[in-house]
């Protein structure tokens, strides 16, 4: 049976000496797919700004916006109605050979750049290509892979920021959702796995009420190629189901930040965020 959960994801800015304009864009939208179907949506911003919607690069729907007028805080609140009947996906089962070939093709080659924020330093590196020459197939070492990271680094909250590195939070053993997801991109691409960042919502737990509402979070997880896109979520050492919502996809976090934007005017407060989720089924 299907799950259908409701978010709202509000977020922004607050300046401490007001900002004169600013341009930003807001990636915040789910789309629907074949395990997904959207059923509302809508994105508010206060001040009222002059808006542009279109969809990116990587698929991802963004709302472009401008504010003109002074403002010393800026809002937006993205709702959305989502019902989600995510089965579990079937790969080909690729041989290391197989996969190797696959993975110069268009969908696939620009998901095995080992960008900073993803790099392996130098023991994790040293580690996983010993996995993977000793690992069957590929998709034995993704899982050996996930159950690494999530074994190895801790989830804490605020170990690390949004513009932090895998290897950051590797030397650490501590990060959040981001590290996790990152840290497997950099493992998996390392040996040649094509290997995508996903941003979304997850339901915190199963056996949420229908009807009541919790405190939710921007959650990341990764998407691997086995003849298809894989998905696993080493934070909670699972294959997302009916609980993850997906919003966007990339190269990594850089790709799919849920708002970036450039300003004119003093300094800012700092970011804000609020995520609520209801499930209504």
């Amino acid at each position: 049976m299907s799950t259908r959960l409701t978010v709202t994801h509000r977020t922004g800015y607050a300046y401490e000496k007001g900002a004169l304009t600013s341009y930003n864009e807001a990636r915040l939208i789910p789309p629907t797919t074949t395990e997904q179907a959207v059923m509302y949506s809508r994105v508010e911003i206060t001040p009222k700004p002059w808006t542009y919607d279109y969809t990116d690069y990587w698929g991802t729907h963004v709302t472009a916006f401008e504010v003109h007028d002074r403002h010393t805080e800026l809002v937006v609140t993205a709702s959305s109605t989502v019902e989600i009947d995510r089965p579990p996906r079937v790969g080909a089962q690729l041989s290391w050979a197989q996969l190797h070939a696959d993975a110069s093709s268009a969908e696939t080659c620009e998901f095995l750049e080992l960008s900073p924020r993803v790099l392996p330093p130098a023991d994790l590196h040293d580690r996983v290509v010993a996995m993977a020459a000793a690992a069957a197939s590929p998709a034995v070492f993704v899982d050996e892979v996930m159950h690494l990271i999530h074994d190895e680094v801790d989830y804490v909250t605020g170990s690390t920021d949004v513009a932090g590195h895998a290897a950051d939070a590797w030397l650490k053993r501590a990060g959040v959702c981001q590290d996790m997801a990152h840290l497997a991109l950099g493992a998996l691409r390392d040996v040649g796995i094509p290997a995508r960042y996903v941003s979304g919502y997850v339901l915190p737990g199963s056996d949420i009420p229908v009807g009541d509402t919790v405190t939710g979070e921007s959650h990341a997880w990764v998407e691997w190629w086995d003849g298809a896109w894989l998905g696993f979520d080493p934070t909670n050492l699972l294959v997302p189901r009916d609980q993850h919502i997906e919003v966007a996809h990339g190269r990594d976090y850089a790709d799919v930040a849920p708002l970036t934007g450039v300003f004119t005017g003093g300094s800012t407060t700092g970011m804000f965020v609020e995520v609520d989720i209801t499930r209504l089924r």
